[in-house]
């Protein structure tokens, strides 16, 4: 959960379950949202947001650290 190269970008394809966040997944853990900074995918606000609300601030995860909900989920790769 340390090198970036699982990134990936969810969201969720049944808008009934949408968060304001587009999906149900948890929060980041303290790796993730590291990873996730140096790789300019979320800001130091949003981190703070997640914080007190409990939900994850960005549709980008790292696919080792995601927890998955029961939600059908849409998972897009970047390409490098």
């Amino acid at each position: 959960g340390e090198c970036g190269t699982c990134l990936v970008k969810v969201s969720s394809v049944d808008k009934a379950s949408h968060s304001k966040y587009g999906h149900m997944g948890g929060p980041l853990n303290a790796r993730e949202v590291a990873v996730l900074k140096e790789l300019g995918k979320i800001k130091q606000a949003q981190i703070e947001q997640m914080y007190v609300d409990d939900l994850p601030p960005t549709e980008w995860r790292l696919a080792c650290q995601y927890i998955v909900r029961d939600e059908d989920i849409l998972v897009e790769y970047p390409s490098r």
